[in-house]
């Protein structure tokens, strides 16, 4: 009894300064245990292999019939677009860590992880691996994280786990937890018709006989004169928080969490930065059309911003971009540019057109509900929309009543 009562009295001694009993707190982490295969096990099946469904699309590449849809950090989708209204996803590519993709005429550029693939796609029955860069995506290294030497993370097994401890402690990040990185290319040109035609949110594009990829700090400069063997020429610093690259004439729009850099390719091999334009910080896939350049911003897990909105740049004079006006929106993301039909995809605010024949006065014609939406593709009246579910598909022949002609979706 009399050791009761002392520590008792211990006890509200105690309390009265920080308390006898600690608060505690439960805290739920996805903890994601990585599934390994030794890398020739991996190159091995880079090729053609069954169509899977579409779960969790991300950048795209329109070149003729087809489409190359990105299963983000799973592989490449072969989709035959013959009729927009029945696509047939007819292969997939299996490329562990693939999220960037690039196609020009028979050969499609994919990383894989930090590495640069390129694949044969003459015959999308039987795609070849025909070269393989090792390490040149910098940005795609895990944080806290490095595989077993000589293996390659194919999955990830997923355990939620609950944690119950004194909410003073402080829990820092954990080796056994996966990041994502990085954020389709847009503007093949009419002296390119064999490079195929990507989206704004691209990280890949090709110009020419040269593939350019960002990372998260600078340029990337490849040669592909021999296109089934490209060789890496140079690294270009850019800046910080570099997330998109959009070509437009003789020059590359570069979109970062802080702006927009043009960079010129007179020199192809050694692109030179042209003009800058600043603003505040947010996710920011850019576009062009050679007098205007059209941004969107938005807030976002690796963005730290709170700005969604759209803004039209000058660029007449491209030395000096200039603010015209802004616009909000929802929660932005890619965009696509017909004419003067312009498509926004605003997120959870769904697909946006707009007449864009005056800049400074954007006319909103339709908005599309009910998809989360993540970027577009404008070609020959039919704007391609990858949303959090899948592709779709809209014949814009009149931009104020989209018809839906398909869509491929998950389940």
């Amino acid at each position: 009894m009399k050791k009761i009562i002392t520590s008792g009295i211990l006890c509200m001694l105690m309390f009265m300064f920080q308390g006898c009993l600690k608060d505690t707190c439960t805290r739920t982490y996805t903890m994601y245990k990585p599934i390994y295969k030794t890398a020739a096990e991996v190159r091995a099946n880079i090729k053609s292999n069954a169509p899977r469904a579409v779960e969790k699309p991300g950048k795209l590449v329109v070149l003729g019939n087809y489409i190359f849809l990105n299963e983000l950090d799973k592989g490449v989708h072969i989709i035959d677009n013959t009729n927009p209204s029945a696509p047939v996803n007819k292969h997939f590519i299996d490329i562990p860590g693939n999220v960037d993709i690039a196609v020009k005429g028979n050969i499609l550029y994919a990383d894989l992880y930090t590495d640069l693939v390129t694949l044969d796609i003459s015959n999308p029955a039987a795609v070849q691996v025909t070269k393989v860069i090792d390490d040149v995506f910098e940005h795609r290294r895990y944080m806290n994280f490095l595989p077993d030497t000589g293996l390659i993370i194919v999955d990830w097994i997923k355990k939620d786990t609950t944690i119950t401890n004194d909410c003073n402690i402080s829990f820092g990040p954990r080796s056994d937890v996966m990041f994502a990185f990085a954020s389709a290319q847009a503007g093949g040109s009419a002296a390119s018709p064999a490079v195929g035609v990507g989206g704004s949110m691209a990280r890949f594009t090709i110009k020419n006989n040269y593939l350019y990829t960002v990372t998260d700090l600078a340029l990337n400069v490849f040669e592909i004169s021999n296109a089934t063997n490209p060789i890496y020429r140079r690294k270009v610093q850019v800046g910080w928080g570099i997330e998109t690259i959009y070509p437009f004439g003789e020059h590359l729009f570069i979109g970062s969490t802080t702006g927009m850099f043009v960079f010129g390719t007179a020199n192809p091999e050694a692109p030179n930065l042209v003009s800058s334009f600043s603003h505040a910080r947010a996710c920011d896939p850019v576009i062009a059309d050679g007098q205007y350049a059209y941004v969107t911003l938005r807030t976002g897990n690796f963005c730290a911003g709170f700005t969604n909105q759209l803004d039209v740049i000058n660029i007449q004079n491209i030395s000096a971009p200039s603010l015209l006006k802004t616009y909000q929106l929802v929660n932005p993301h890619g965009l696509a540019k017909s004419g003067n039909i312009l498509f926004v995809c605003d997120g959870a605010g769904g697909l946006k057109v707009y007449n864009a024949a005056d800049p400074l006065n954007l006319v909103l014609m339709q908005t599309i509900t009910g998809i989360d939406t993540y970027d577009a593709i404008a070609l020959h009246d039919i704007v391609l929309v990858v949303a959090q579910d899948g592709l779709y598909q809209y014949n814009y022949s009149d931009p104020a009543k989209l018809v839906l002609l398909s869509k491929i979706a998950r389940n």
